[in-house]
């Protein structure tokens, strides 16, 4: 889910690249030569040594994969290196691992800060209203703040980025001033700023500071100058997620040097969750305070967390951890919760990968905690929460010739399992997301750092990457729809997530739960949690979005008082969306699957003539014949989604021609070094043509296989999940990518979002081509797509045990390996078209025109062969002359 603060590519063949019958490492005509209908018996099949998995530079089915695996050895998990400290800090490497040498981080006592006498005033040329803060107490942000001596208050600016701002203090008397000093809010520093002084019979400029990036600024003049009033012009400060503003705290009438803080950043080396705990070993008798600001990436380091929940709602750690060191030291763990009374809070969990442990306190802290003394610490290390996903957890893997594929699949699989957590109520998304009713459970939550919430449109996508890596957490998935469903409203709507007490207003959300519960009964053949909430989805599709149809049979948001609904985006669109109305038609195809499996055959019916009636609508009113692509929108700005047009194909709304053009269109508007952007312009806000969704990049990846497309589809992924795979932090998948393949809400974004893992689906399903096509794998296929792979290997779980498929690509040679578990019967389609030979060991299956019996044919210019029993099965295809 994006921040709902709460807020995807295409590519033809590119040079070089070769348009081959399938990939090939090399092997010989004589390679995967097994009896074909005529089953190797099962006993043998979990080794599947075949002659292709012994091909030169080919590794023996099943091995090799491993090393690509991401997740700690241990739920300990030990920090890799020591980043640059500063202030007076000795031996900081010694975090990495307890025992031997100790860190020991020294500040000494500050002196006082100077004060402005009695009587002394400050005025601004705006000020924020106050409101109440996050733990429900009164604020104020006007200028008197400023020089209150209170550093946890501050003076707030009301012009939203408009300059300049202005800052007066009058004294009651003059005064000789030899400078001040600016303390400014970590989130509102000023940047640019003039300092002038009432002298004589005007105002005299007594400094002028530019690029400032420091809390602390000393602004000596360049004489003493004696006046009874300062003023500050400010005319630059950051950006912030929340705005451009003007915040300072204090200002103190001489320039005061800061005294550096005794810092030490360590890296984990990737995205990790869990409980931070530190083993201090002693410290002065002045009980010296610890901060710890956590960050996903180096650029939102500082020494406030990118993200903390008590930025969301309460707490009083202003945007970092909070400990207070006793002299006997501590083995402390991060928890939640104040440490003394109401002093020395911290928020507990994190997801991060760069820790900064800073000598320093909040002056609200004092007594409990000060800003000076000596801390000695042994080591660092966390408390991994998430699933830990070690080679002996692993129930499906992926390997293939291209090892950047491999890393981004594996990055993937990482991703989902640190999103992969039980729901507790201190850790979860503090805008009323707790709820007793998943208290305990296993769920997949948003994000690892945020939003520590299930959502069930991201488990459109977390949950197939789950079920294909770990299906023993498939309770995980099956735990969140159950909750949706329970809690579905009395008109039929299902909630998005518990989030707002589940009352969150999604459009889209209530359709996704919809093809969630059909995926999670078609991967697992769950057909208890089908009959049980049966009454949910019939009072969703039957009641619900009937009340939001119009008279063309299309969704229209805005109807039955949904114009305030949100989606996926929250992007300001009412009306007929072409993204609503497809995934309503894959909804209810989704649908009527599940009621055939329940023999629900008149709903089935019922709601397959709904989604043709649909089909036509969309194609009807919302095709765009000069843009050749579906309009994202039937009324307003012209502009093209990718969230639309690619589920219109992969959801069956688009034709063949139309798909072709579709995806062309995206290809000409959206392609982007680091991905394809979800709109073709910025009609619907600045910058929507440049930011990237995973997301809703899958279905497009998906489209481009299933059109054909291999190449496109292998291209969209490696711009997408190279970029975020070089780029810090690396390896996790991001939430959002924005301009010039920026974090698209800046420190906000979360780094490790688990819908935005569908590269590894899609690897399995349509470049290494296997995935269920009925409920717990009874039936299967494998339709691979090899594009420009030479070969690639994977091992599916299914409820009947694993699966496993090897296919290599040679010239115009295919070799093929599957090994079907009992139970179940499996399809093979073999890439290249219908005039090729194939042959099933030493028998030829299909000479070209002709297949050997029944179960051997052609279907969508593939050559089949169906009803493959249990046992290890190896087809070589080659295109003869």
């Amino acid at each position: 889910m994006t921040s709902s603060s709460t807020t995807p590519n295409t590519g033809q063949p590119g040079p070089g690249r070769r348009t081959v019958l399938a990939a090939g490492a090399g092997a010989g005509a004589a390679a995967l030569t097994a009896g074909p209908l005529s089953a190797t018996p099962a006993a043998a099949t979990p080794g599947a040594d075949t002659a292709a998995a012994k091909a030169p530079g080919v590794p023996r089915l099943g091995t090799g994969w491993q090393r690509y695996v991401q997740g700690p050895a241990s739920r300990t998990v030990r920090p890799a290196r020591a980043l640059a400290p500063t202030g007076d800090v000795r031996n900081p490497d010694a975090l990495l691992k307890p025992g031997g040498a100790r860190t020991v981080l020294h500040r000494p006592q500050p002196t006082p800060a100077p004060r402005w006498p009695q009587g002394t005033t400050a005025q601004a040329s705006s000020t924020h209203a106050g409101n109440n803060g996050n733990d429900g107490q009164p604020r104020t942000y006007d200028a008197a703040n400023a020089v209150d001596g209170n550093p946890d208050t501050f003076w707030n600016d009301d012009t939203l980025g408009a300059f300049p701002d202005t800052l007066t203090i009058t004294l009651p008397e003059p005064q000789e001033l030899s400078g001040i000093t600016v303390i400014s809010n970590s989130d509102g520093v000023p940047t640019d700023f003039t300092v002038d002084v009432l002298a004589g019979d005007g105002w005299q400029t007594a400094a002028t500071v530019a690029d400032n990036d420091v809390i602390q600024r000393a602004v000596p003049f360049t004489a003493p100058v004696s006046t009874n009033q300062v003023r500050i012009t400010v005319t630059g400060v950051q950006d912030t997620p929340r705005g451009a503003f003007t915040r300072i705290n204090e200002v103190w009438p001489e320039p005061v040097e800061p005294v550096v803080a005794p810092s030490v950043t360590i890296d984990f080396g990737k995205v990790v969750v869990g409980y931070p705990r530190i083993r201090f070993t002693s410290a002065s008798d002045n009980s010296p305070g610890v901060r710890l600001a956590f960050s996903e990436t180096r650029q939102f380091l500082t020494d406030r967390s990118d993200f903390t929940r008590s930025d969301q709602a309460g707490g009083a750690g202003q945007g970092c951890d909070q400990f207070a060191v006793p002299a006997q030291g501590a083995d402390w763990s991060d928890r939640k919760g104040f440490q003394s009374g109401d002093k020395v809070y911290a928020d507990g969990l994190h997801g991060f990968r760069y820790l900064r442990v800073t000598l320093d306190a909040l002056a609200s802290d004092a007594p409990a905690a000060q800003p000076w003394g000596t801390v000695e610490i042994d080591a660092v290390s966390l408390d991994f929460t998430a699933y830990l996903g070690t080679p002996a957890t692993y129930r499906g893997w992926f390997l293939c010739s291209d090892d950047d594929l491999n890393r981004y699949w594996y990055g993937a699989a990482y991703t989902n399992e640190l999103v992969t957590d039980t729901f507790r109520q201190d850790d979860v998304d503090p805008r009323n997301a707790w709820t007793a009713s998943l208290e305990g459970r296993l769920v997949l939550h948003d994000g690892a750092k945020r939003d520590r919430d299930p959502y069930v449109g991201d488990l459109a996508v977390s949950a197939p990457t789950l079920y294909l890596t770990h299906d023993d957490a498939a309770a995980a998935a099956r735990n969140v729809l159950a909750d949706l469903a329970e809690h579905q409203r009395a008109d039929g709507w299902i909630p998005p997530a518990s989030i707002a007490s589940y009352t969150l207003a999604l459009f889209d959300y209530p359709l996704w739960w919809v093809t969630c519960s059909w995926d999670y009964v078609l991967y697992t053949g769950d057909r208890t949690y089908a009959a049980r909430y049966y009454p949910q989805l019939l009072k969703v599709l039957d009641v619900w979005y009937p009340s939001v149809t119009d008279d063309a049979g299309l969704l229209s948001k805005g109807l039955n008082n949904t114009g305030g609904y949100g989606d996926y985006a929250f992007l300001p669109r009412t009306g007929r969306i072409t993204y609503y109305n497809v995934l309503y038609v894959q909804a209810l195809t989704d649908a009527a699957r599940l009621a055939r499996l329940l023999g629900h055959e008149a709903d089935a019916a019922r709601w397959t003539a709904r989604a043709a009636t649909v089909k036509d609508a969309v194609n009807t009113h919302l095709w765009d014949d000069a843009a050749g692509a579906y309009l994202d929108s039937g009324t307003g700005a012209a502009r093209h989604a990718q969230d639309g047009n690619a589920l219109a194909v992969t959801a069956g709304v688009a034709d063949a021609d139309r798909a072709a053009s579709a995806l062309a269109h995206l290809d000409a508007t959206t392609r982007r070094p680091y991905g394809n952007a979800f709109m073709d312009n910025d009609t619907i806000f600045d910058g929507a043509s440049q930011r990237v969704y995973a997301f809703t990049s899958y279905p497009e990846i998906v489209a481009r296989f299933e059109a054909g497309r291999a190449d496109s589809a292998l291209d969209q992924i490696r711009r997408t999940y190279g970029w975020m795979d070089t780029h810090d932090p690396g390896i996790t998948n991001w939430e959002g990518i924005g301009p010039n393949g920026s974090l698209y809400e800046d420190a906000y974004t979360s780094m490790a979002h688990g819908w935005s893992t569908g590269v590894l689906p899609a690897l399995t399903h349509h470049l290494l081509g296997a995935r269920p096509t009925s409920p717990g794998y009874a039936t299967w296929e494998v339709r691979p797509h090899p594009g420009d792979v030479a070969w690639a290997q994977g091992q599916l779980p299914t409820p009947h045990g694993p699966l496993r498929v090897a296919w290599e690509n040679s010239g115009g040679t295919f070799h093929l390996t599957v090994v079907v578990p009992h139970g179940t019967r499996a399809t093979i389609a073999v890439p290249g078209g219908r005039h090729l030979t194939v042959r099933a060991g030493n028998r030829q299956v299909w000479d070209g025109r002709h297949g050997r019996d029944a179960t051997v044919g052609v279907v969508d210019g593939r050559v089949t062969i169906s009803e493959l029993p249990p046992g290890t099965h190896d087809f070589t295809a080659r295109r003869d002359g």
